[in-house]
């Protein structure tokens, strides 16, 4: 039995969610989000408990397997339209920046033009100072996606380090030549 899938999500308060056929919808104070889950599973809404359930139909493989991640998606969109989601960037290198246009990311790092990435209008794209990228929105594949396609713009290298990175990521540096005699 899926320990993941069994367990109840508490809806907080400012949380409404609704299940019409095989979609659920979850609406908060942070945004709305739309889910369409696979018949191996069903989702119900307990309103006296103030919860919602996930449960399978038989116990073959698939079923085990979405219903675990089922019941991980609806807790990730119940927890992304009460809190919300956030990654951060930071680039590293000599003359590397980046800086927001309208609704256009820019960033130089270190190509002979400008990169250009159009920002998504479900997400908050905001630059505290030049090195720094800050990705916010309610739908956590949405954040997490946008932040990758940053990143692979221009990935740390492991010589000097140079690149766009995840705040906190740790880069190995290799040791470059050296000299023999």
């Amino acid at each position: 039995m899926s320990r993941i899938g069994k367990k109840p999500i508490a809806i907080p308060a400012g949380v409404t969610i609704a299940v019409n056929d095989r979609t659920v919808n979850v609406e908060g104070p942070k945004g709305k989000l739309t889910f369409t889950h696979r018949p191996e599973v069903s989702i119900s809404v307990d309103s006296d408990a103030n919860d919602v359930s996930v449960t399978r139909a038989d116990d073959s493989r698939p079923s085990r397997e979405f219903h675990g991640l089922t019941r991980a998606i609806v807790a990730n969109m119940v927890e992304g339209v009460t809190q919300g989601y956030e990654k951060k960037l930071e680039i590293v290198g000599v003359g590397y920046l980046a800086s927001i246009s309208g609704d256009t990311l820019q960033l130089r790092v270190g190509f002979a033009n400008e990169l250009h990435r159009k920002i998504p209008a479900d997400l908050t794209v905001t630059c505290p100072d030049q090195t720094h990228v800050v990705v916010q929105g309610c739908d956590k594949q949405r954040v997490g996606q946008f932040a990758a396609d940053i990143r692979s713009l221009r990935k740390p290298e492991p010589y000097k380090g140079k690149g766009v990175r995840y705040q906190g990521e740790y880069v190995k540096i290799k040791p470059g030549k050296s000299a023999t005699k």
